[in-house]
């Protein structure tokens, strides 16, 4: 044996084994190049190359949110679980247990509650790793409960949107939530609170039908989709070719259905100036006196 065989091949061997951790890249969903996973971290999951808004996990929403990253997570309700026995290739309760395992969360919805640029704040971010935050008994106890705790403390709710719509697996029960979310934020404004939207990529289903487009301020990430059919549904049903940018967030701004497109290392500062402006602003503010009316004109002799 040679050199060679005896103590490059072995070395070459050790390389070839050691362990890559499978998370070290992520592809960008738009541009399709790859990115160190940390770096995409510290850019808050928003692509270095094209700028494209990647999904943010809940939590990781949660602590760029609110001011030092600080919040408290709310204890929430819980509701019948599977109540029509649903079974597709697998049964719903399976389901749920699978969704609960891959994303360490037990519903499609987290709600805390913490500052925002100094103003108590309560927020509820939609978990799309949860059964593509899909809306059923569950999240409209969850909802309702927010809404409650952000009225009790005299807060604001803001909400992240993330959805594929209502959940199939519970039927027209999902679909109830609509109404009764819609009855949760009508409480917010009785109670003379501000409810904000943060559409992000994809809003879309029920939950755009519902309590996602209700909010005193509509912001959005850029490019989001944000509809409630999808758009190949659509241009297969009115067969024609859609406009460009249809559904997305920058189309619906400028069509009136947003306030704002913001990026979204911009969101919590923006959140902070809209909470202040309308939490604080003095209820005695006087009308600014009339102006002098101009002196008519003399009339002709």
């Amino acid at each position: 044996m040679s050199w060679i065989t005896e103590y490059v091949r072995p070395k070459i061997r050790g390389l070839l084994r050691r362990d890559v951790p499978d998370n070290l890249w992520t592809t960008c969903d738009s541009c399709s190049q790859m990115i160190l996973t940390k770096e995409l971290h510290k850019a808050l999951n928003v692509c270095p190359h094209c700028g494209h808004h990647m999904r943010a996990p809940v939590m990781d929403r949660l602590k760029w949110t609110f001011d030092n990253g600080d919040f408290t997570r709310i204890e929430l309700p819980s509701a019948p679980v599977d109540p029509l026995g649903f079974r597709d290739q697998k049964k719903y309760t399976d389901r749920l247990k699978d969704a609960r395992a891959k994303s360490h969360l037990d519903e499609s919805l987290v709600v805390a509650h913490g500052t925002i640029g100094g103003h108590q704040a309560v927020v509820g971010v939609m978990a799309f790793e949860f059964m593509a935050g899909t809306m059923g008994a569950a999240f409209g106890e969850r909802f309702v409960a927010a809404a409650r705790l952000a009225i009790l403390q005299k807060a604001p709710l803001v909400i992240f949107t993330a959805s594929g719509g209502a959940r199939m697996q519970e039927g027209v029960i999902s679909l109830m939530q609509m109404p009764r979310t819609t009855v949760a934020v009508e409480m917010l404004k009785e109670a003379g609170l501000p409810y904000i939207v943060v559409l992000t990529n994809p809003t879309t289903g029920g939950v755009t039908a519902s309590f996602a487009m209700l909010g005193d301020v509509q912001m959005a990430e850029p490019n989001a989709l944000i509809g409630f059919a999808g758009p190949r549904v659509i241009q297969d049903t009115v067969r024609e070719k859609l406009p460009e940018g249809f559904q997305r967030s920058e189309y619906l701004l400028d069509h009136g259905m947003l306030d704002m497109v913001v990026q979204r290392k911009d969101v919590p500062a923006t959140l902070a100036r809209v909470i202040g402006l309308l939490m604080h602003a003095p209820a005695d503010v006087k009308a600014p006196p009339p102006r002098p009316q101009a002196p008519a004109p003399a009339a002709a002799e």
